[in-house]
């Protein structure tokens, strides 16, 4: 029982990230094929799994497509209750799919004006009002999953969860451009960045180069470090 994830390129696919930490960290089998977000043939690439048109897709192993974060995370929840995707009490459950959903509808300044990338740390990058509206929005949140949960630290839930799967790459921007966020927050960012199998994604990222750079800058940028 192998599930096939569709994915695009590494370095800066946040939402390929989402999909493939579903997977990895719960240890569910699977397979990835790579999309070509960058050369032109993506959707040559996903015409198999039409009427898929986005990354990540997930191909059950009966042949079953699904797209869309959110249906991947319940699906994959629905399929394997016991590997713990979501949090054992209920309102830590309830309050997880409040946070993650909001992730994926919501944040579109901090997503547009700041894309992600693992491969340095941006230098004098001054966010928008809106992203700074952003930003408090995502203080907002982790005090209120961490006031449910009672846990002050690590994962929102206390045990890793998919809540903490979908705001991984929010953290990859938070470091990236050096946002500026609570202690607390940033703390947070480093230990979910930190997880070897983040490390693992951004080593494989880092092996492909790009001629010209997506989402390049006029900024001075230092090497990633955590």
């Amino acid at each position: 029982m192998t599930y096939t994830l569709y994915i695009a390129d590494r370095m800066y696919s946040s939402w390929s990230l989402r999909g493939w930490l579903m997977l990895e960290k719960f240890s569910l089998p699977y397979d990835t094929r790579l999309v070509g977000l960058y050369n032109g043939t993506m959707a040559q690439d996903l015409a198999e799994v039409a009427p898929a048109r986005l990354v990540p897709t997930l191909v059950l192993p009966d042949g079953t497509v699904v797209g869309e974060t959110m249906a991947m995370a319940e699906t994959l929840a629905e399929r394997h209750p016991k590997a713990g995707l979501w949090p054992a009490s209920e309102a830590s459950r309830a309050t997880a799919r409040w946070l993650c959903a909001e992730m994926a509808a919501g944040f579109g300044a901090l997503r547009s004006a700041c894309p992600m990338q693992l491969g340095h740390i941006w230098q004098g990058f001054e966010p928008s009002e809106a992203v700074l509206s952003d930003l408090s929005r995502l203080e907002t949140l982790f005090a209120h999953a961490r006031a449910v949960s009672g846990h002050a630290r690590g994962p929102l839930f206390g045990a890793y969860s998919l809540a903490d799967v979908f705001y991984t790459p929010v953290a990859a921007r938070v470091i990236g451009f050096d946002l500026p966020v609570s202690t607390e927050t940033r703390a947070y960012c480093v230990e979910l960045l930190s997880d070897p199998a983040v490390l693992a994604w951004q080593a494989e990222a880092r092996k492909v180069h790009y001629d010209p750079e997506p989402y390049a800058l006029d900024l001075e940028r230092k090497p990633w470090a955590l």
